[in-house]
């Protein structure tokens, strides 16, 4: 994202306000950016630091050619930091070294930028060390915090950053921009479920990863009903070896969810609003054989698997207790 009206595109509200914000020079000293997975934060938070330090700045967009908008751009600005967790959290002493860092004068100037990623997951120490380097801002800083889950961070880190909420683009607006670009509808759909940003979801095509990704989990569902001994099999050979970190163990589950959905729509006559598309006759035999207390327990079994990804286990064990769970359903 190089110019705020590609952000006007999915956000025009944020959008707005940033950029009357860079004209006027009245940005807010900090600023938590909000919302679901792929609406835009974290681009939006290097466009604002690209803004913040251009040289050469054309009403609120960044020039793009100065030596301040492509340091930034690449990741390698001596005065941006990037905090995000080490393991399953954000640690005080990461917090304690991005304020060393602040202490020190700017390398180019007096103007620094720090982004946390995954804010909520700060320590109880850490988000309390950063409240206080909130309350007393150095100099011309600008702190930019991301999270999906901002109820889950402090009241009072809330209340001293201006709150910034991020809305979702629609399913069928990114799947018909995918169509558009020329991907094929059945994955189009599928990956404007897993993701309302239109640039990530054209991520997920390269390499045919959707495609391999979606083959992959209707076969490990499809054994785990038809021929549950063999489901560990592919769970082992061909599942784990493919999501073997925990951002794609995430999407697996997520694909699993949409799967489950499908199955229970097709029970309740809805057809016309699956998301495998072209699973229609797999999904109304599925719908026949599981009961929908058994759909519910599989569902309940995927979500809360989603929520210990990022927790202190490995993917694969994760992953094999979920199959366990639902073979046991």
């Amino acid at each position: 994202m190089d110019k705020w009206h590609e952000l006007e595109d999915t956000q025009p509200t944020i959008a707005r306000v940033l950029q009357n914000s860079l004209i006027r020079d009245r940005l807010a000293h900090a600023y938590v950016f909000e919302g679901g997975r792929g609406t835009g934060k974290r681009a939006a938070a290097t466009l604002l630091a690209k803004a913040f330090f251009c040289e050469a700045v054309k009403g609120a967009d960044p020039c793009l050619v100065c030596r301040e908008c492509r340091r930034a751009e690449s990741g390698n600005h001596p005065d941006m930091h990037v905090i995000r967790p080490e393991g399953a959290s954000i640690k005080v002493d990461q917090i304690r070294g991005l304020k060393k860092e602040f202490s020190m004068r700017g390398m180019e100037s007096q103007k620094k930028v720090y982004v946390v990623e995954e804010a909520d997951k700060m320590s109880a120490s850490a988000a309390n060390s950063l409240l206080k380097f909130l309350e007393e801002p150095d100099g011309e800083a600008l702190a930019v915090l991301l999270t999906g889950n901002s109820y889950q961070m402090l009241p009072t880190i809330l209340s001293r950053a201006q709150v910034m909420t991020f809305s979702p683009l629609s399913p069928e607006r990114v799947t018909r921009a995918l169509a558009e670009a020329g991907f094929q509808e059945k994955e189009a759909a599928l990956a404007a479920r897993l993701t309302s940003d239109l640039s990530e979801a054209e991520k997920l095509f390269e390499e045919d990863w959707i495609s391999q990704a979606r083959e992959k989990v209707i076969q490990l569902i499809d054994d785990q009903i038809r021929r549950p001994a063999e489901a560990f099999i592919t769970l082992h050979e061909k599942v784990i070896p493919f999501f073997n970190e925990r951002e794609t163990v995430q999407t697996a589950l997520d694909l699993m969810m949409l799967w489950y959905r499908d199955v229970l729509r097709m029970q309740v006559g809805q057809s016309e609003a699956i998301v495998y598309i072209d699973q229609e006759e797999t999904l109304a035999k599925q719908a026949f054989q599981l009961s929908q207390g058994k759909l519910g327990n599989n569902l309940q079994a995927v979500m809360d698997a989603k929520r210990r990804v990022h927790a202190n286990v490995s993917p694969q064990l994760l992953m094999e207790q979920l199959l366990l769970r639902l073979q046991e359903g």
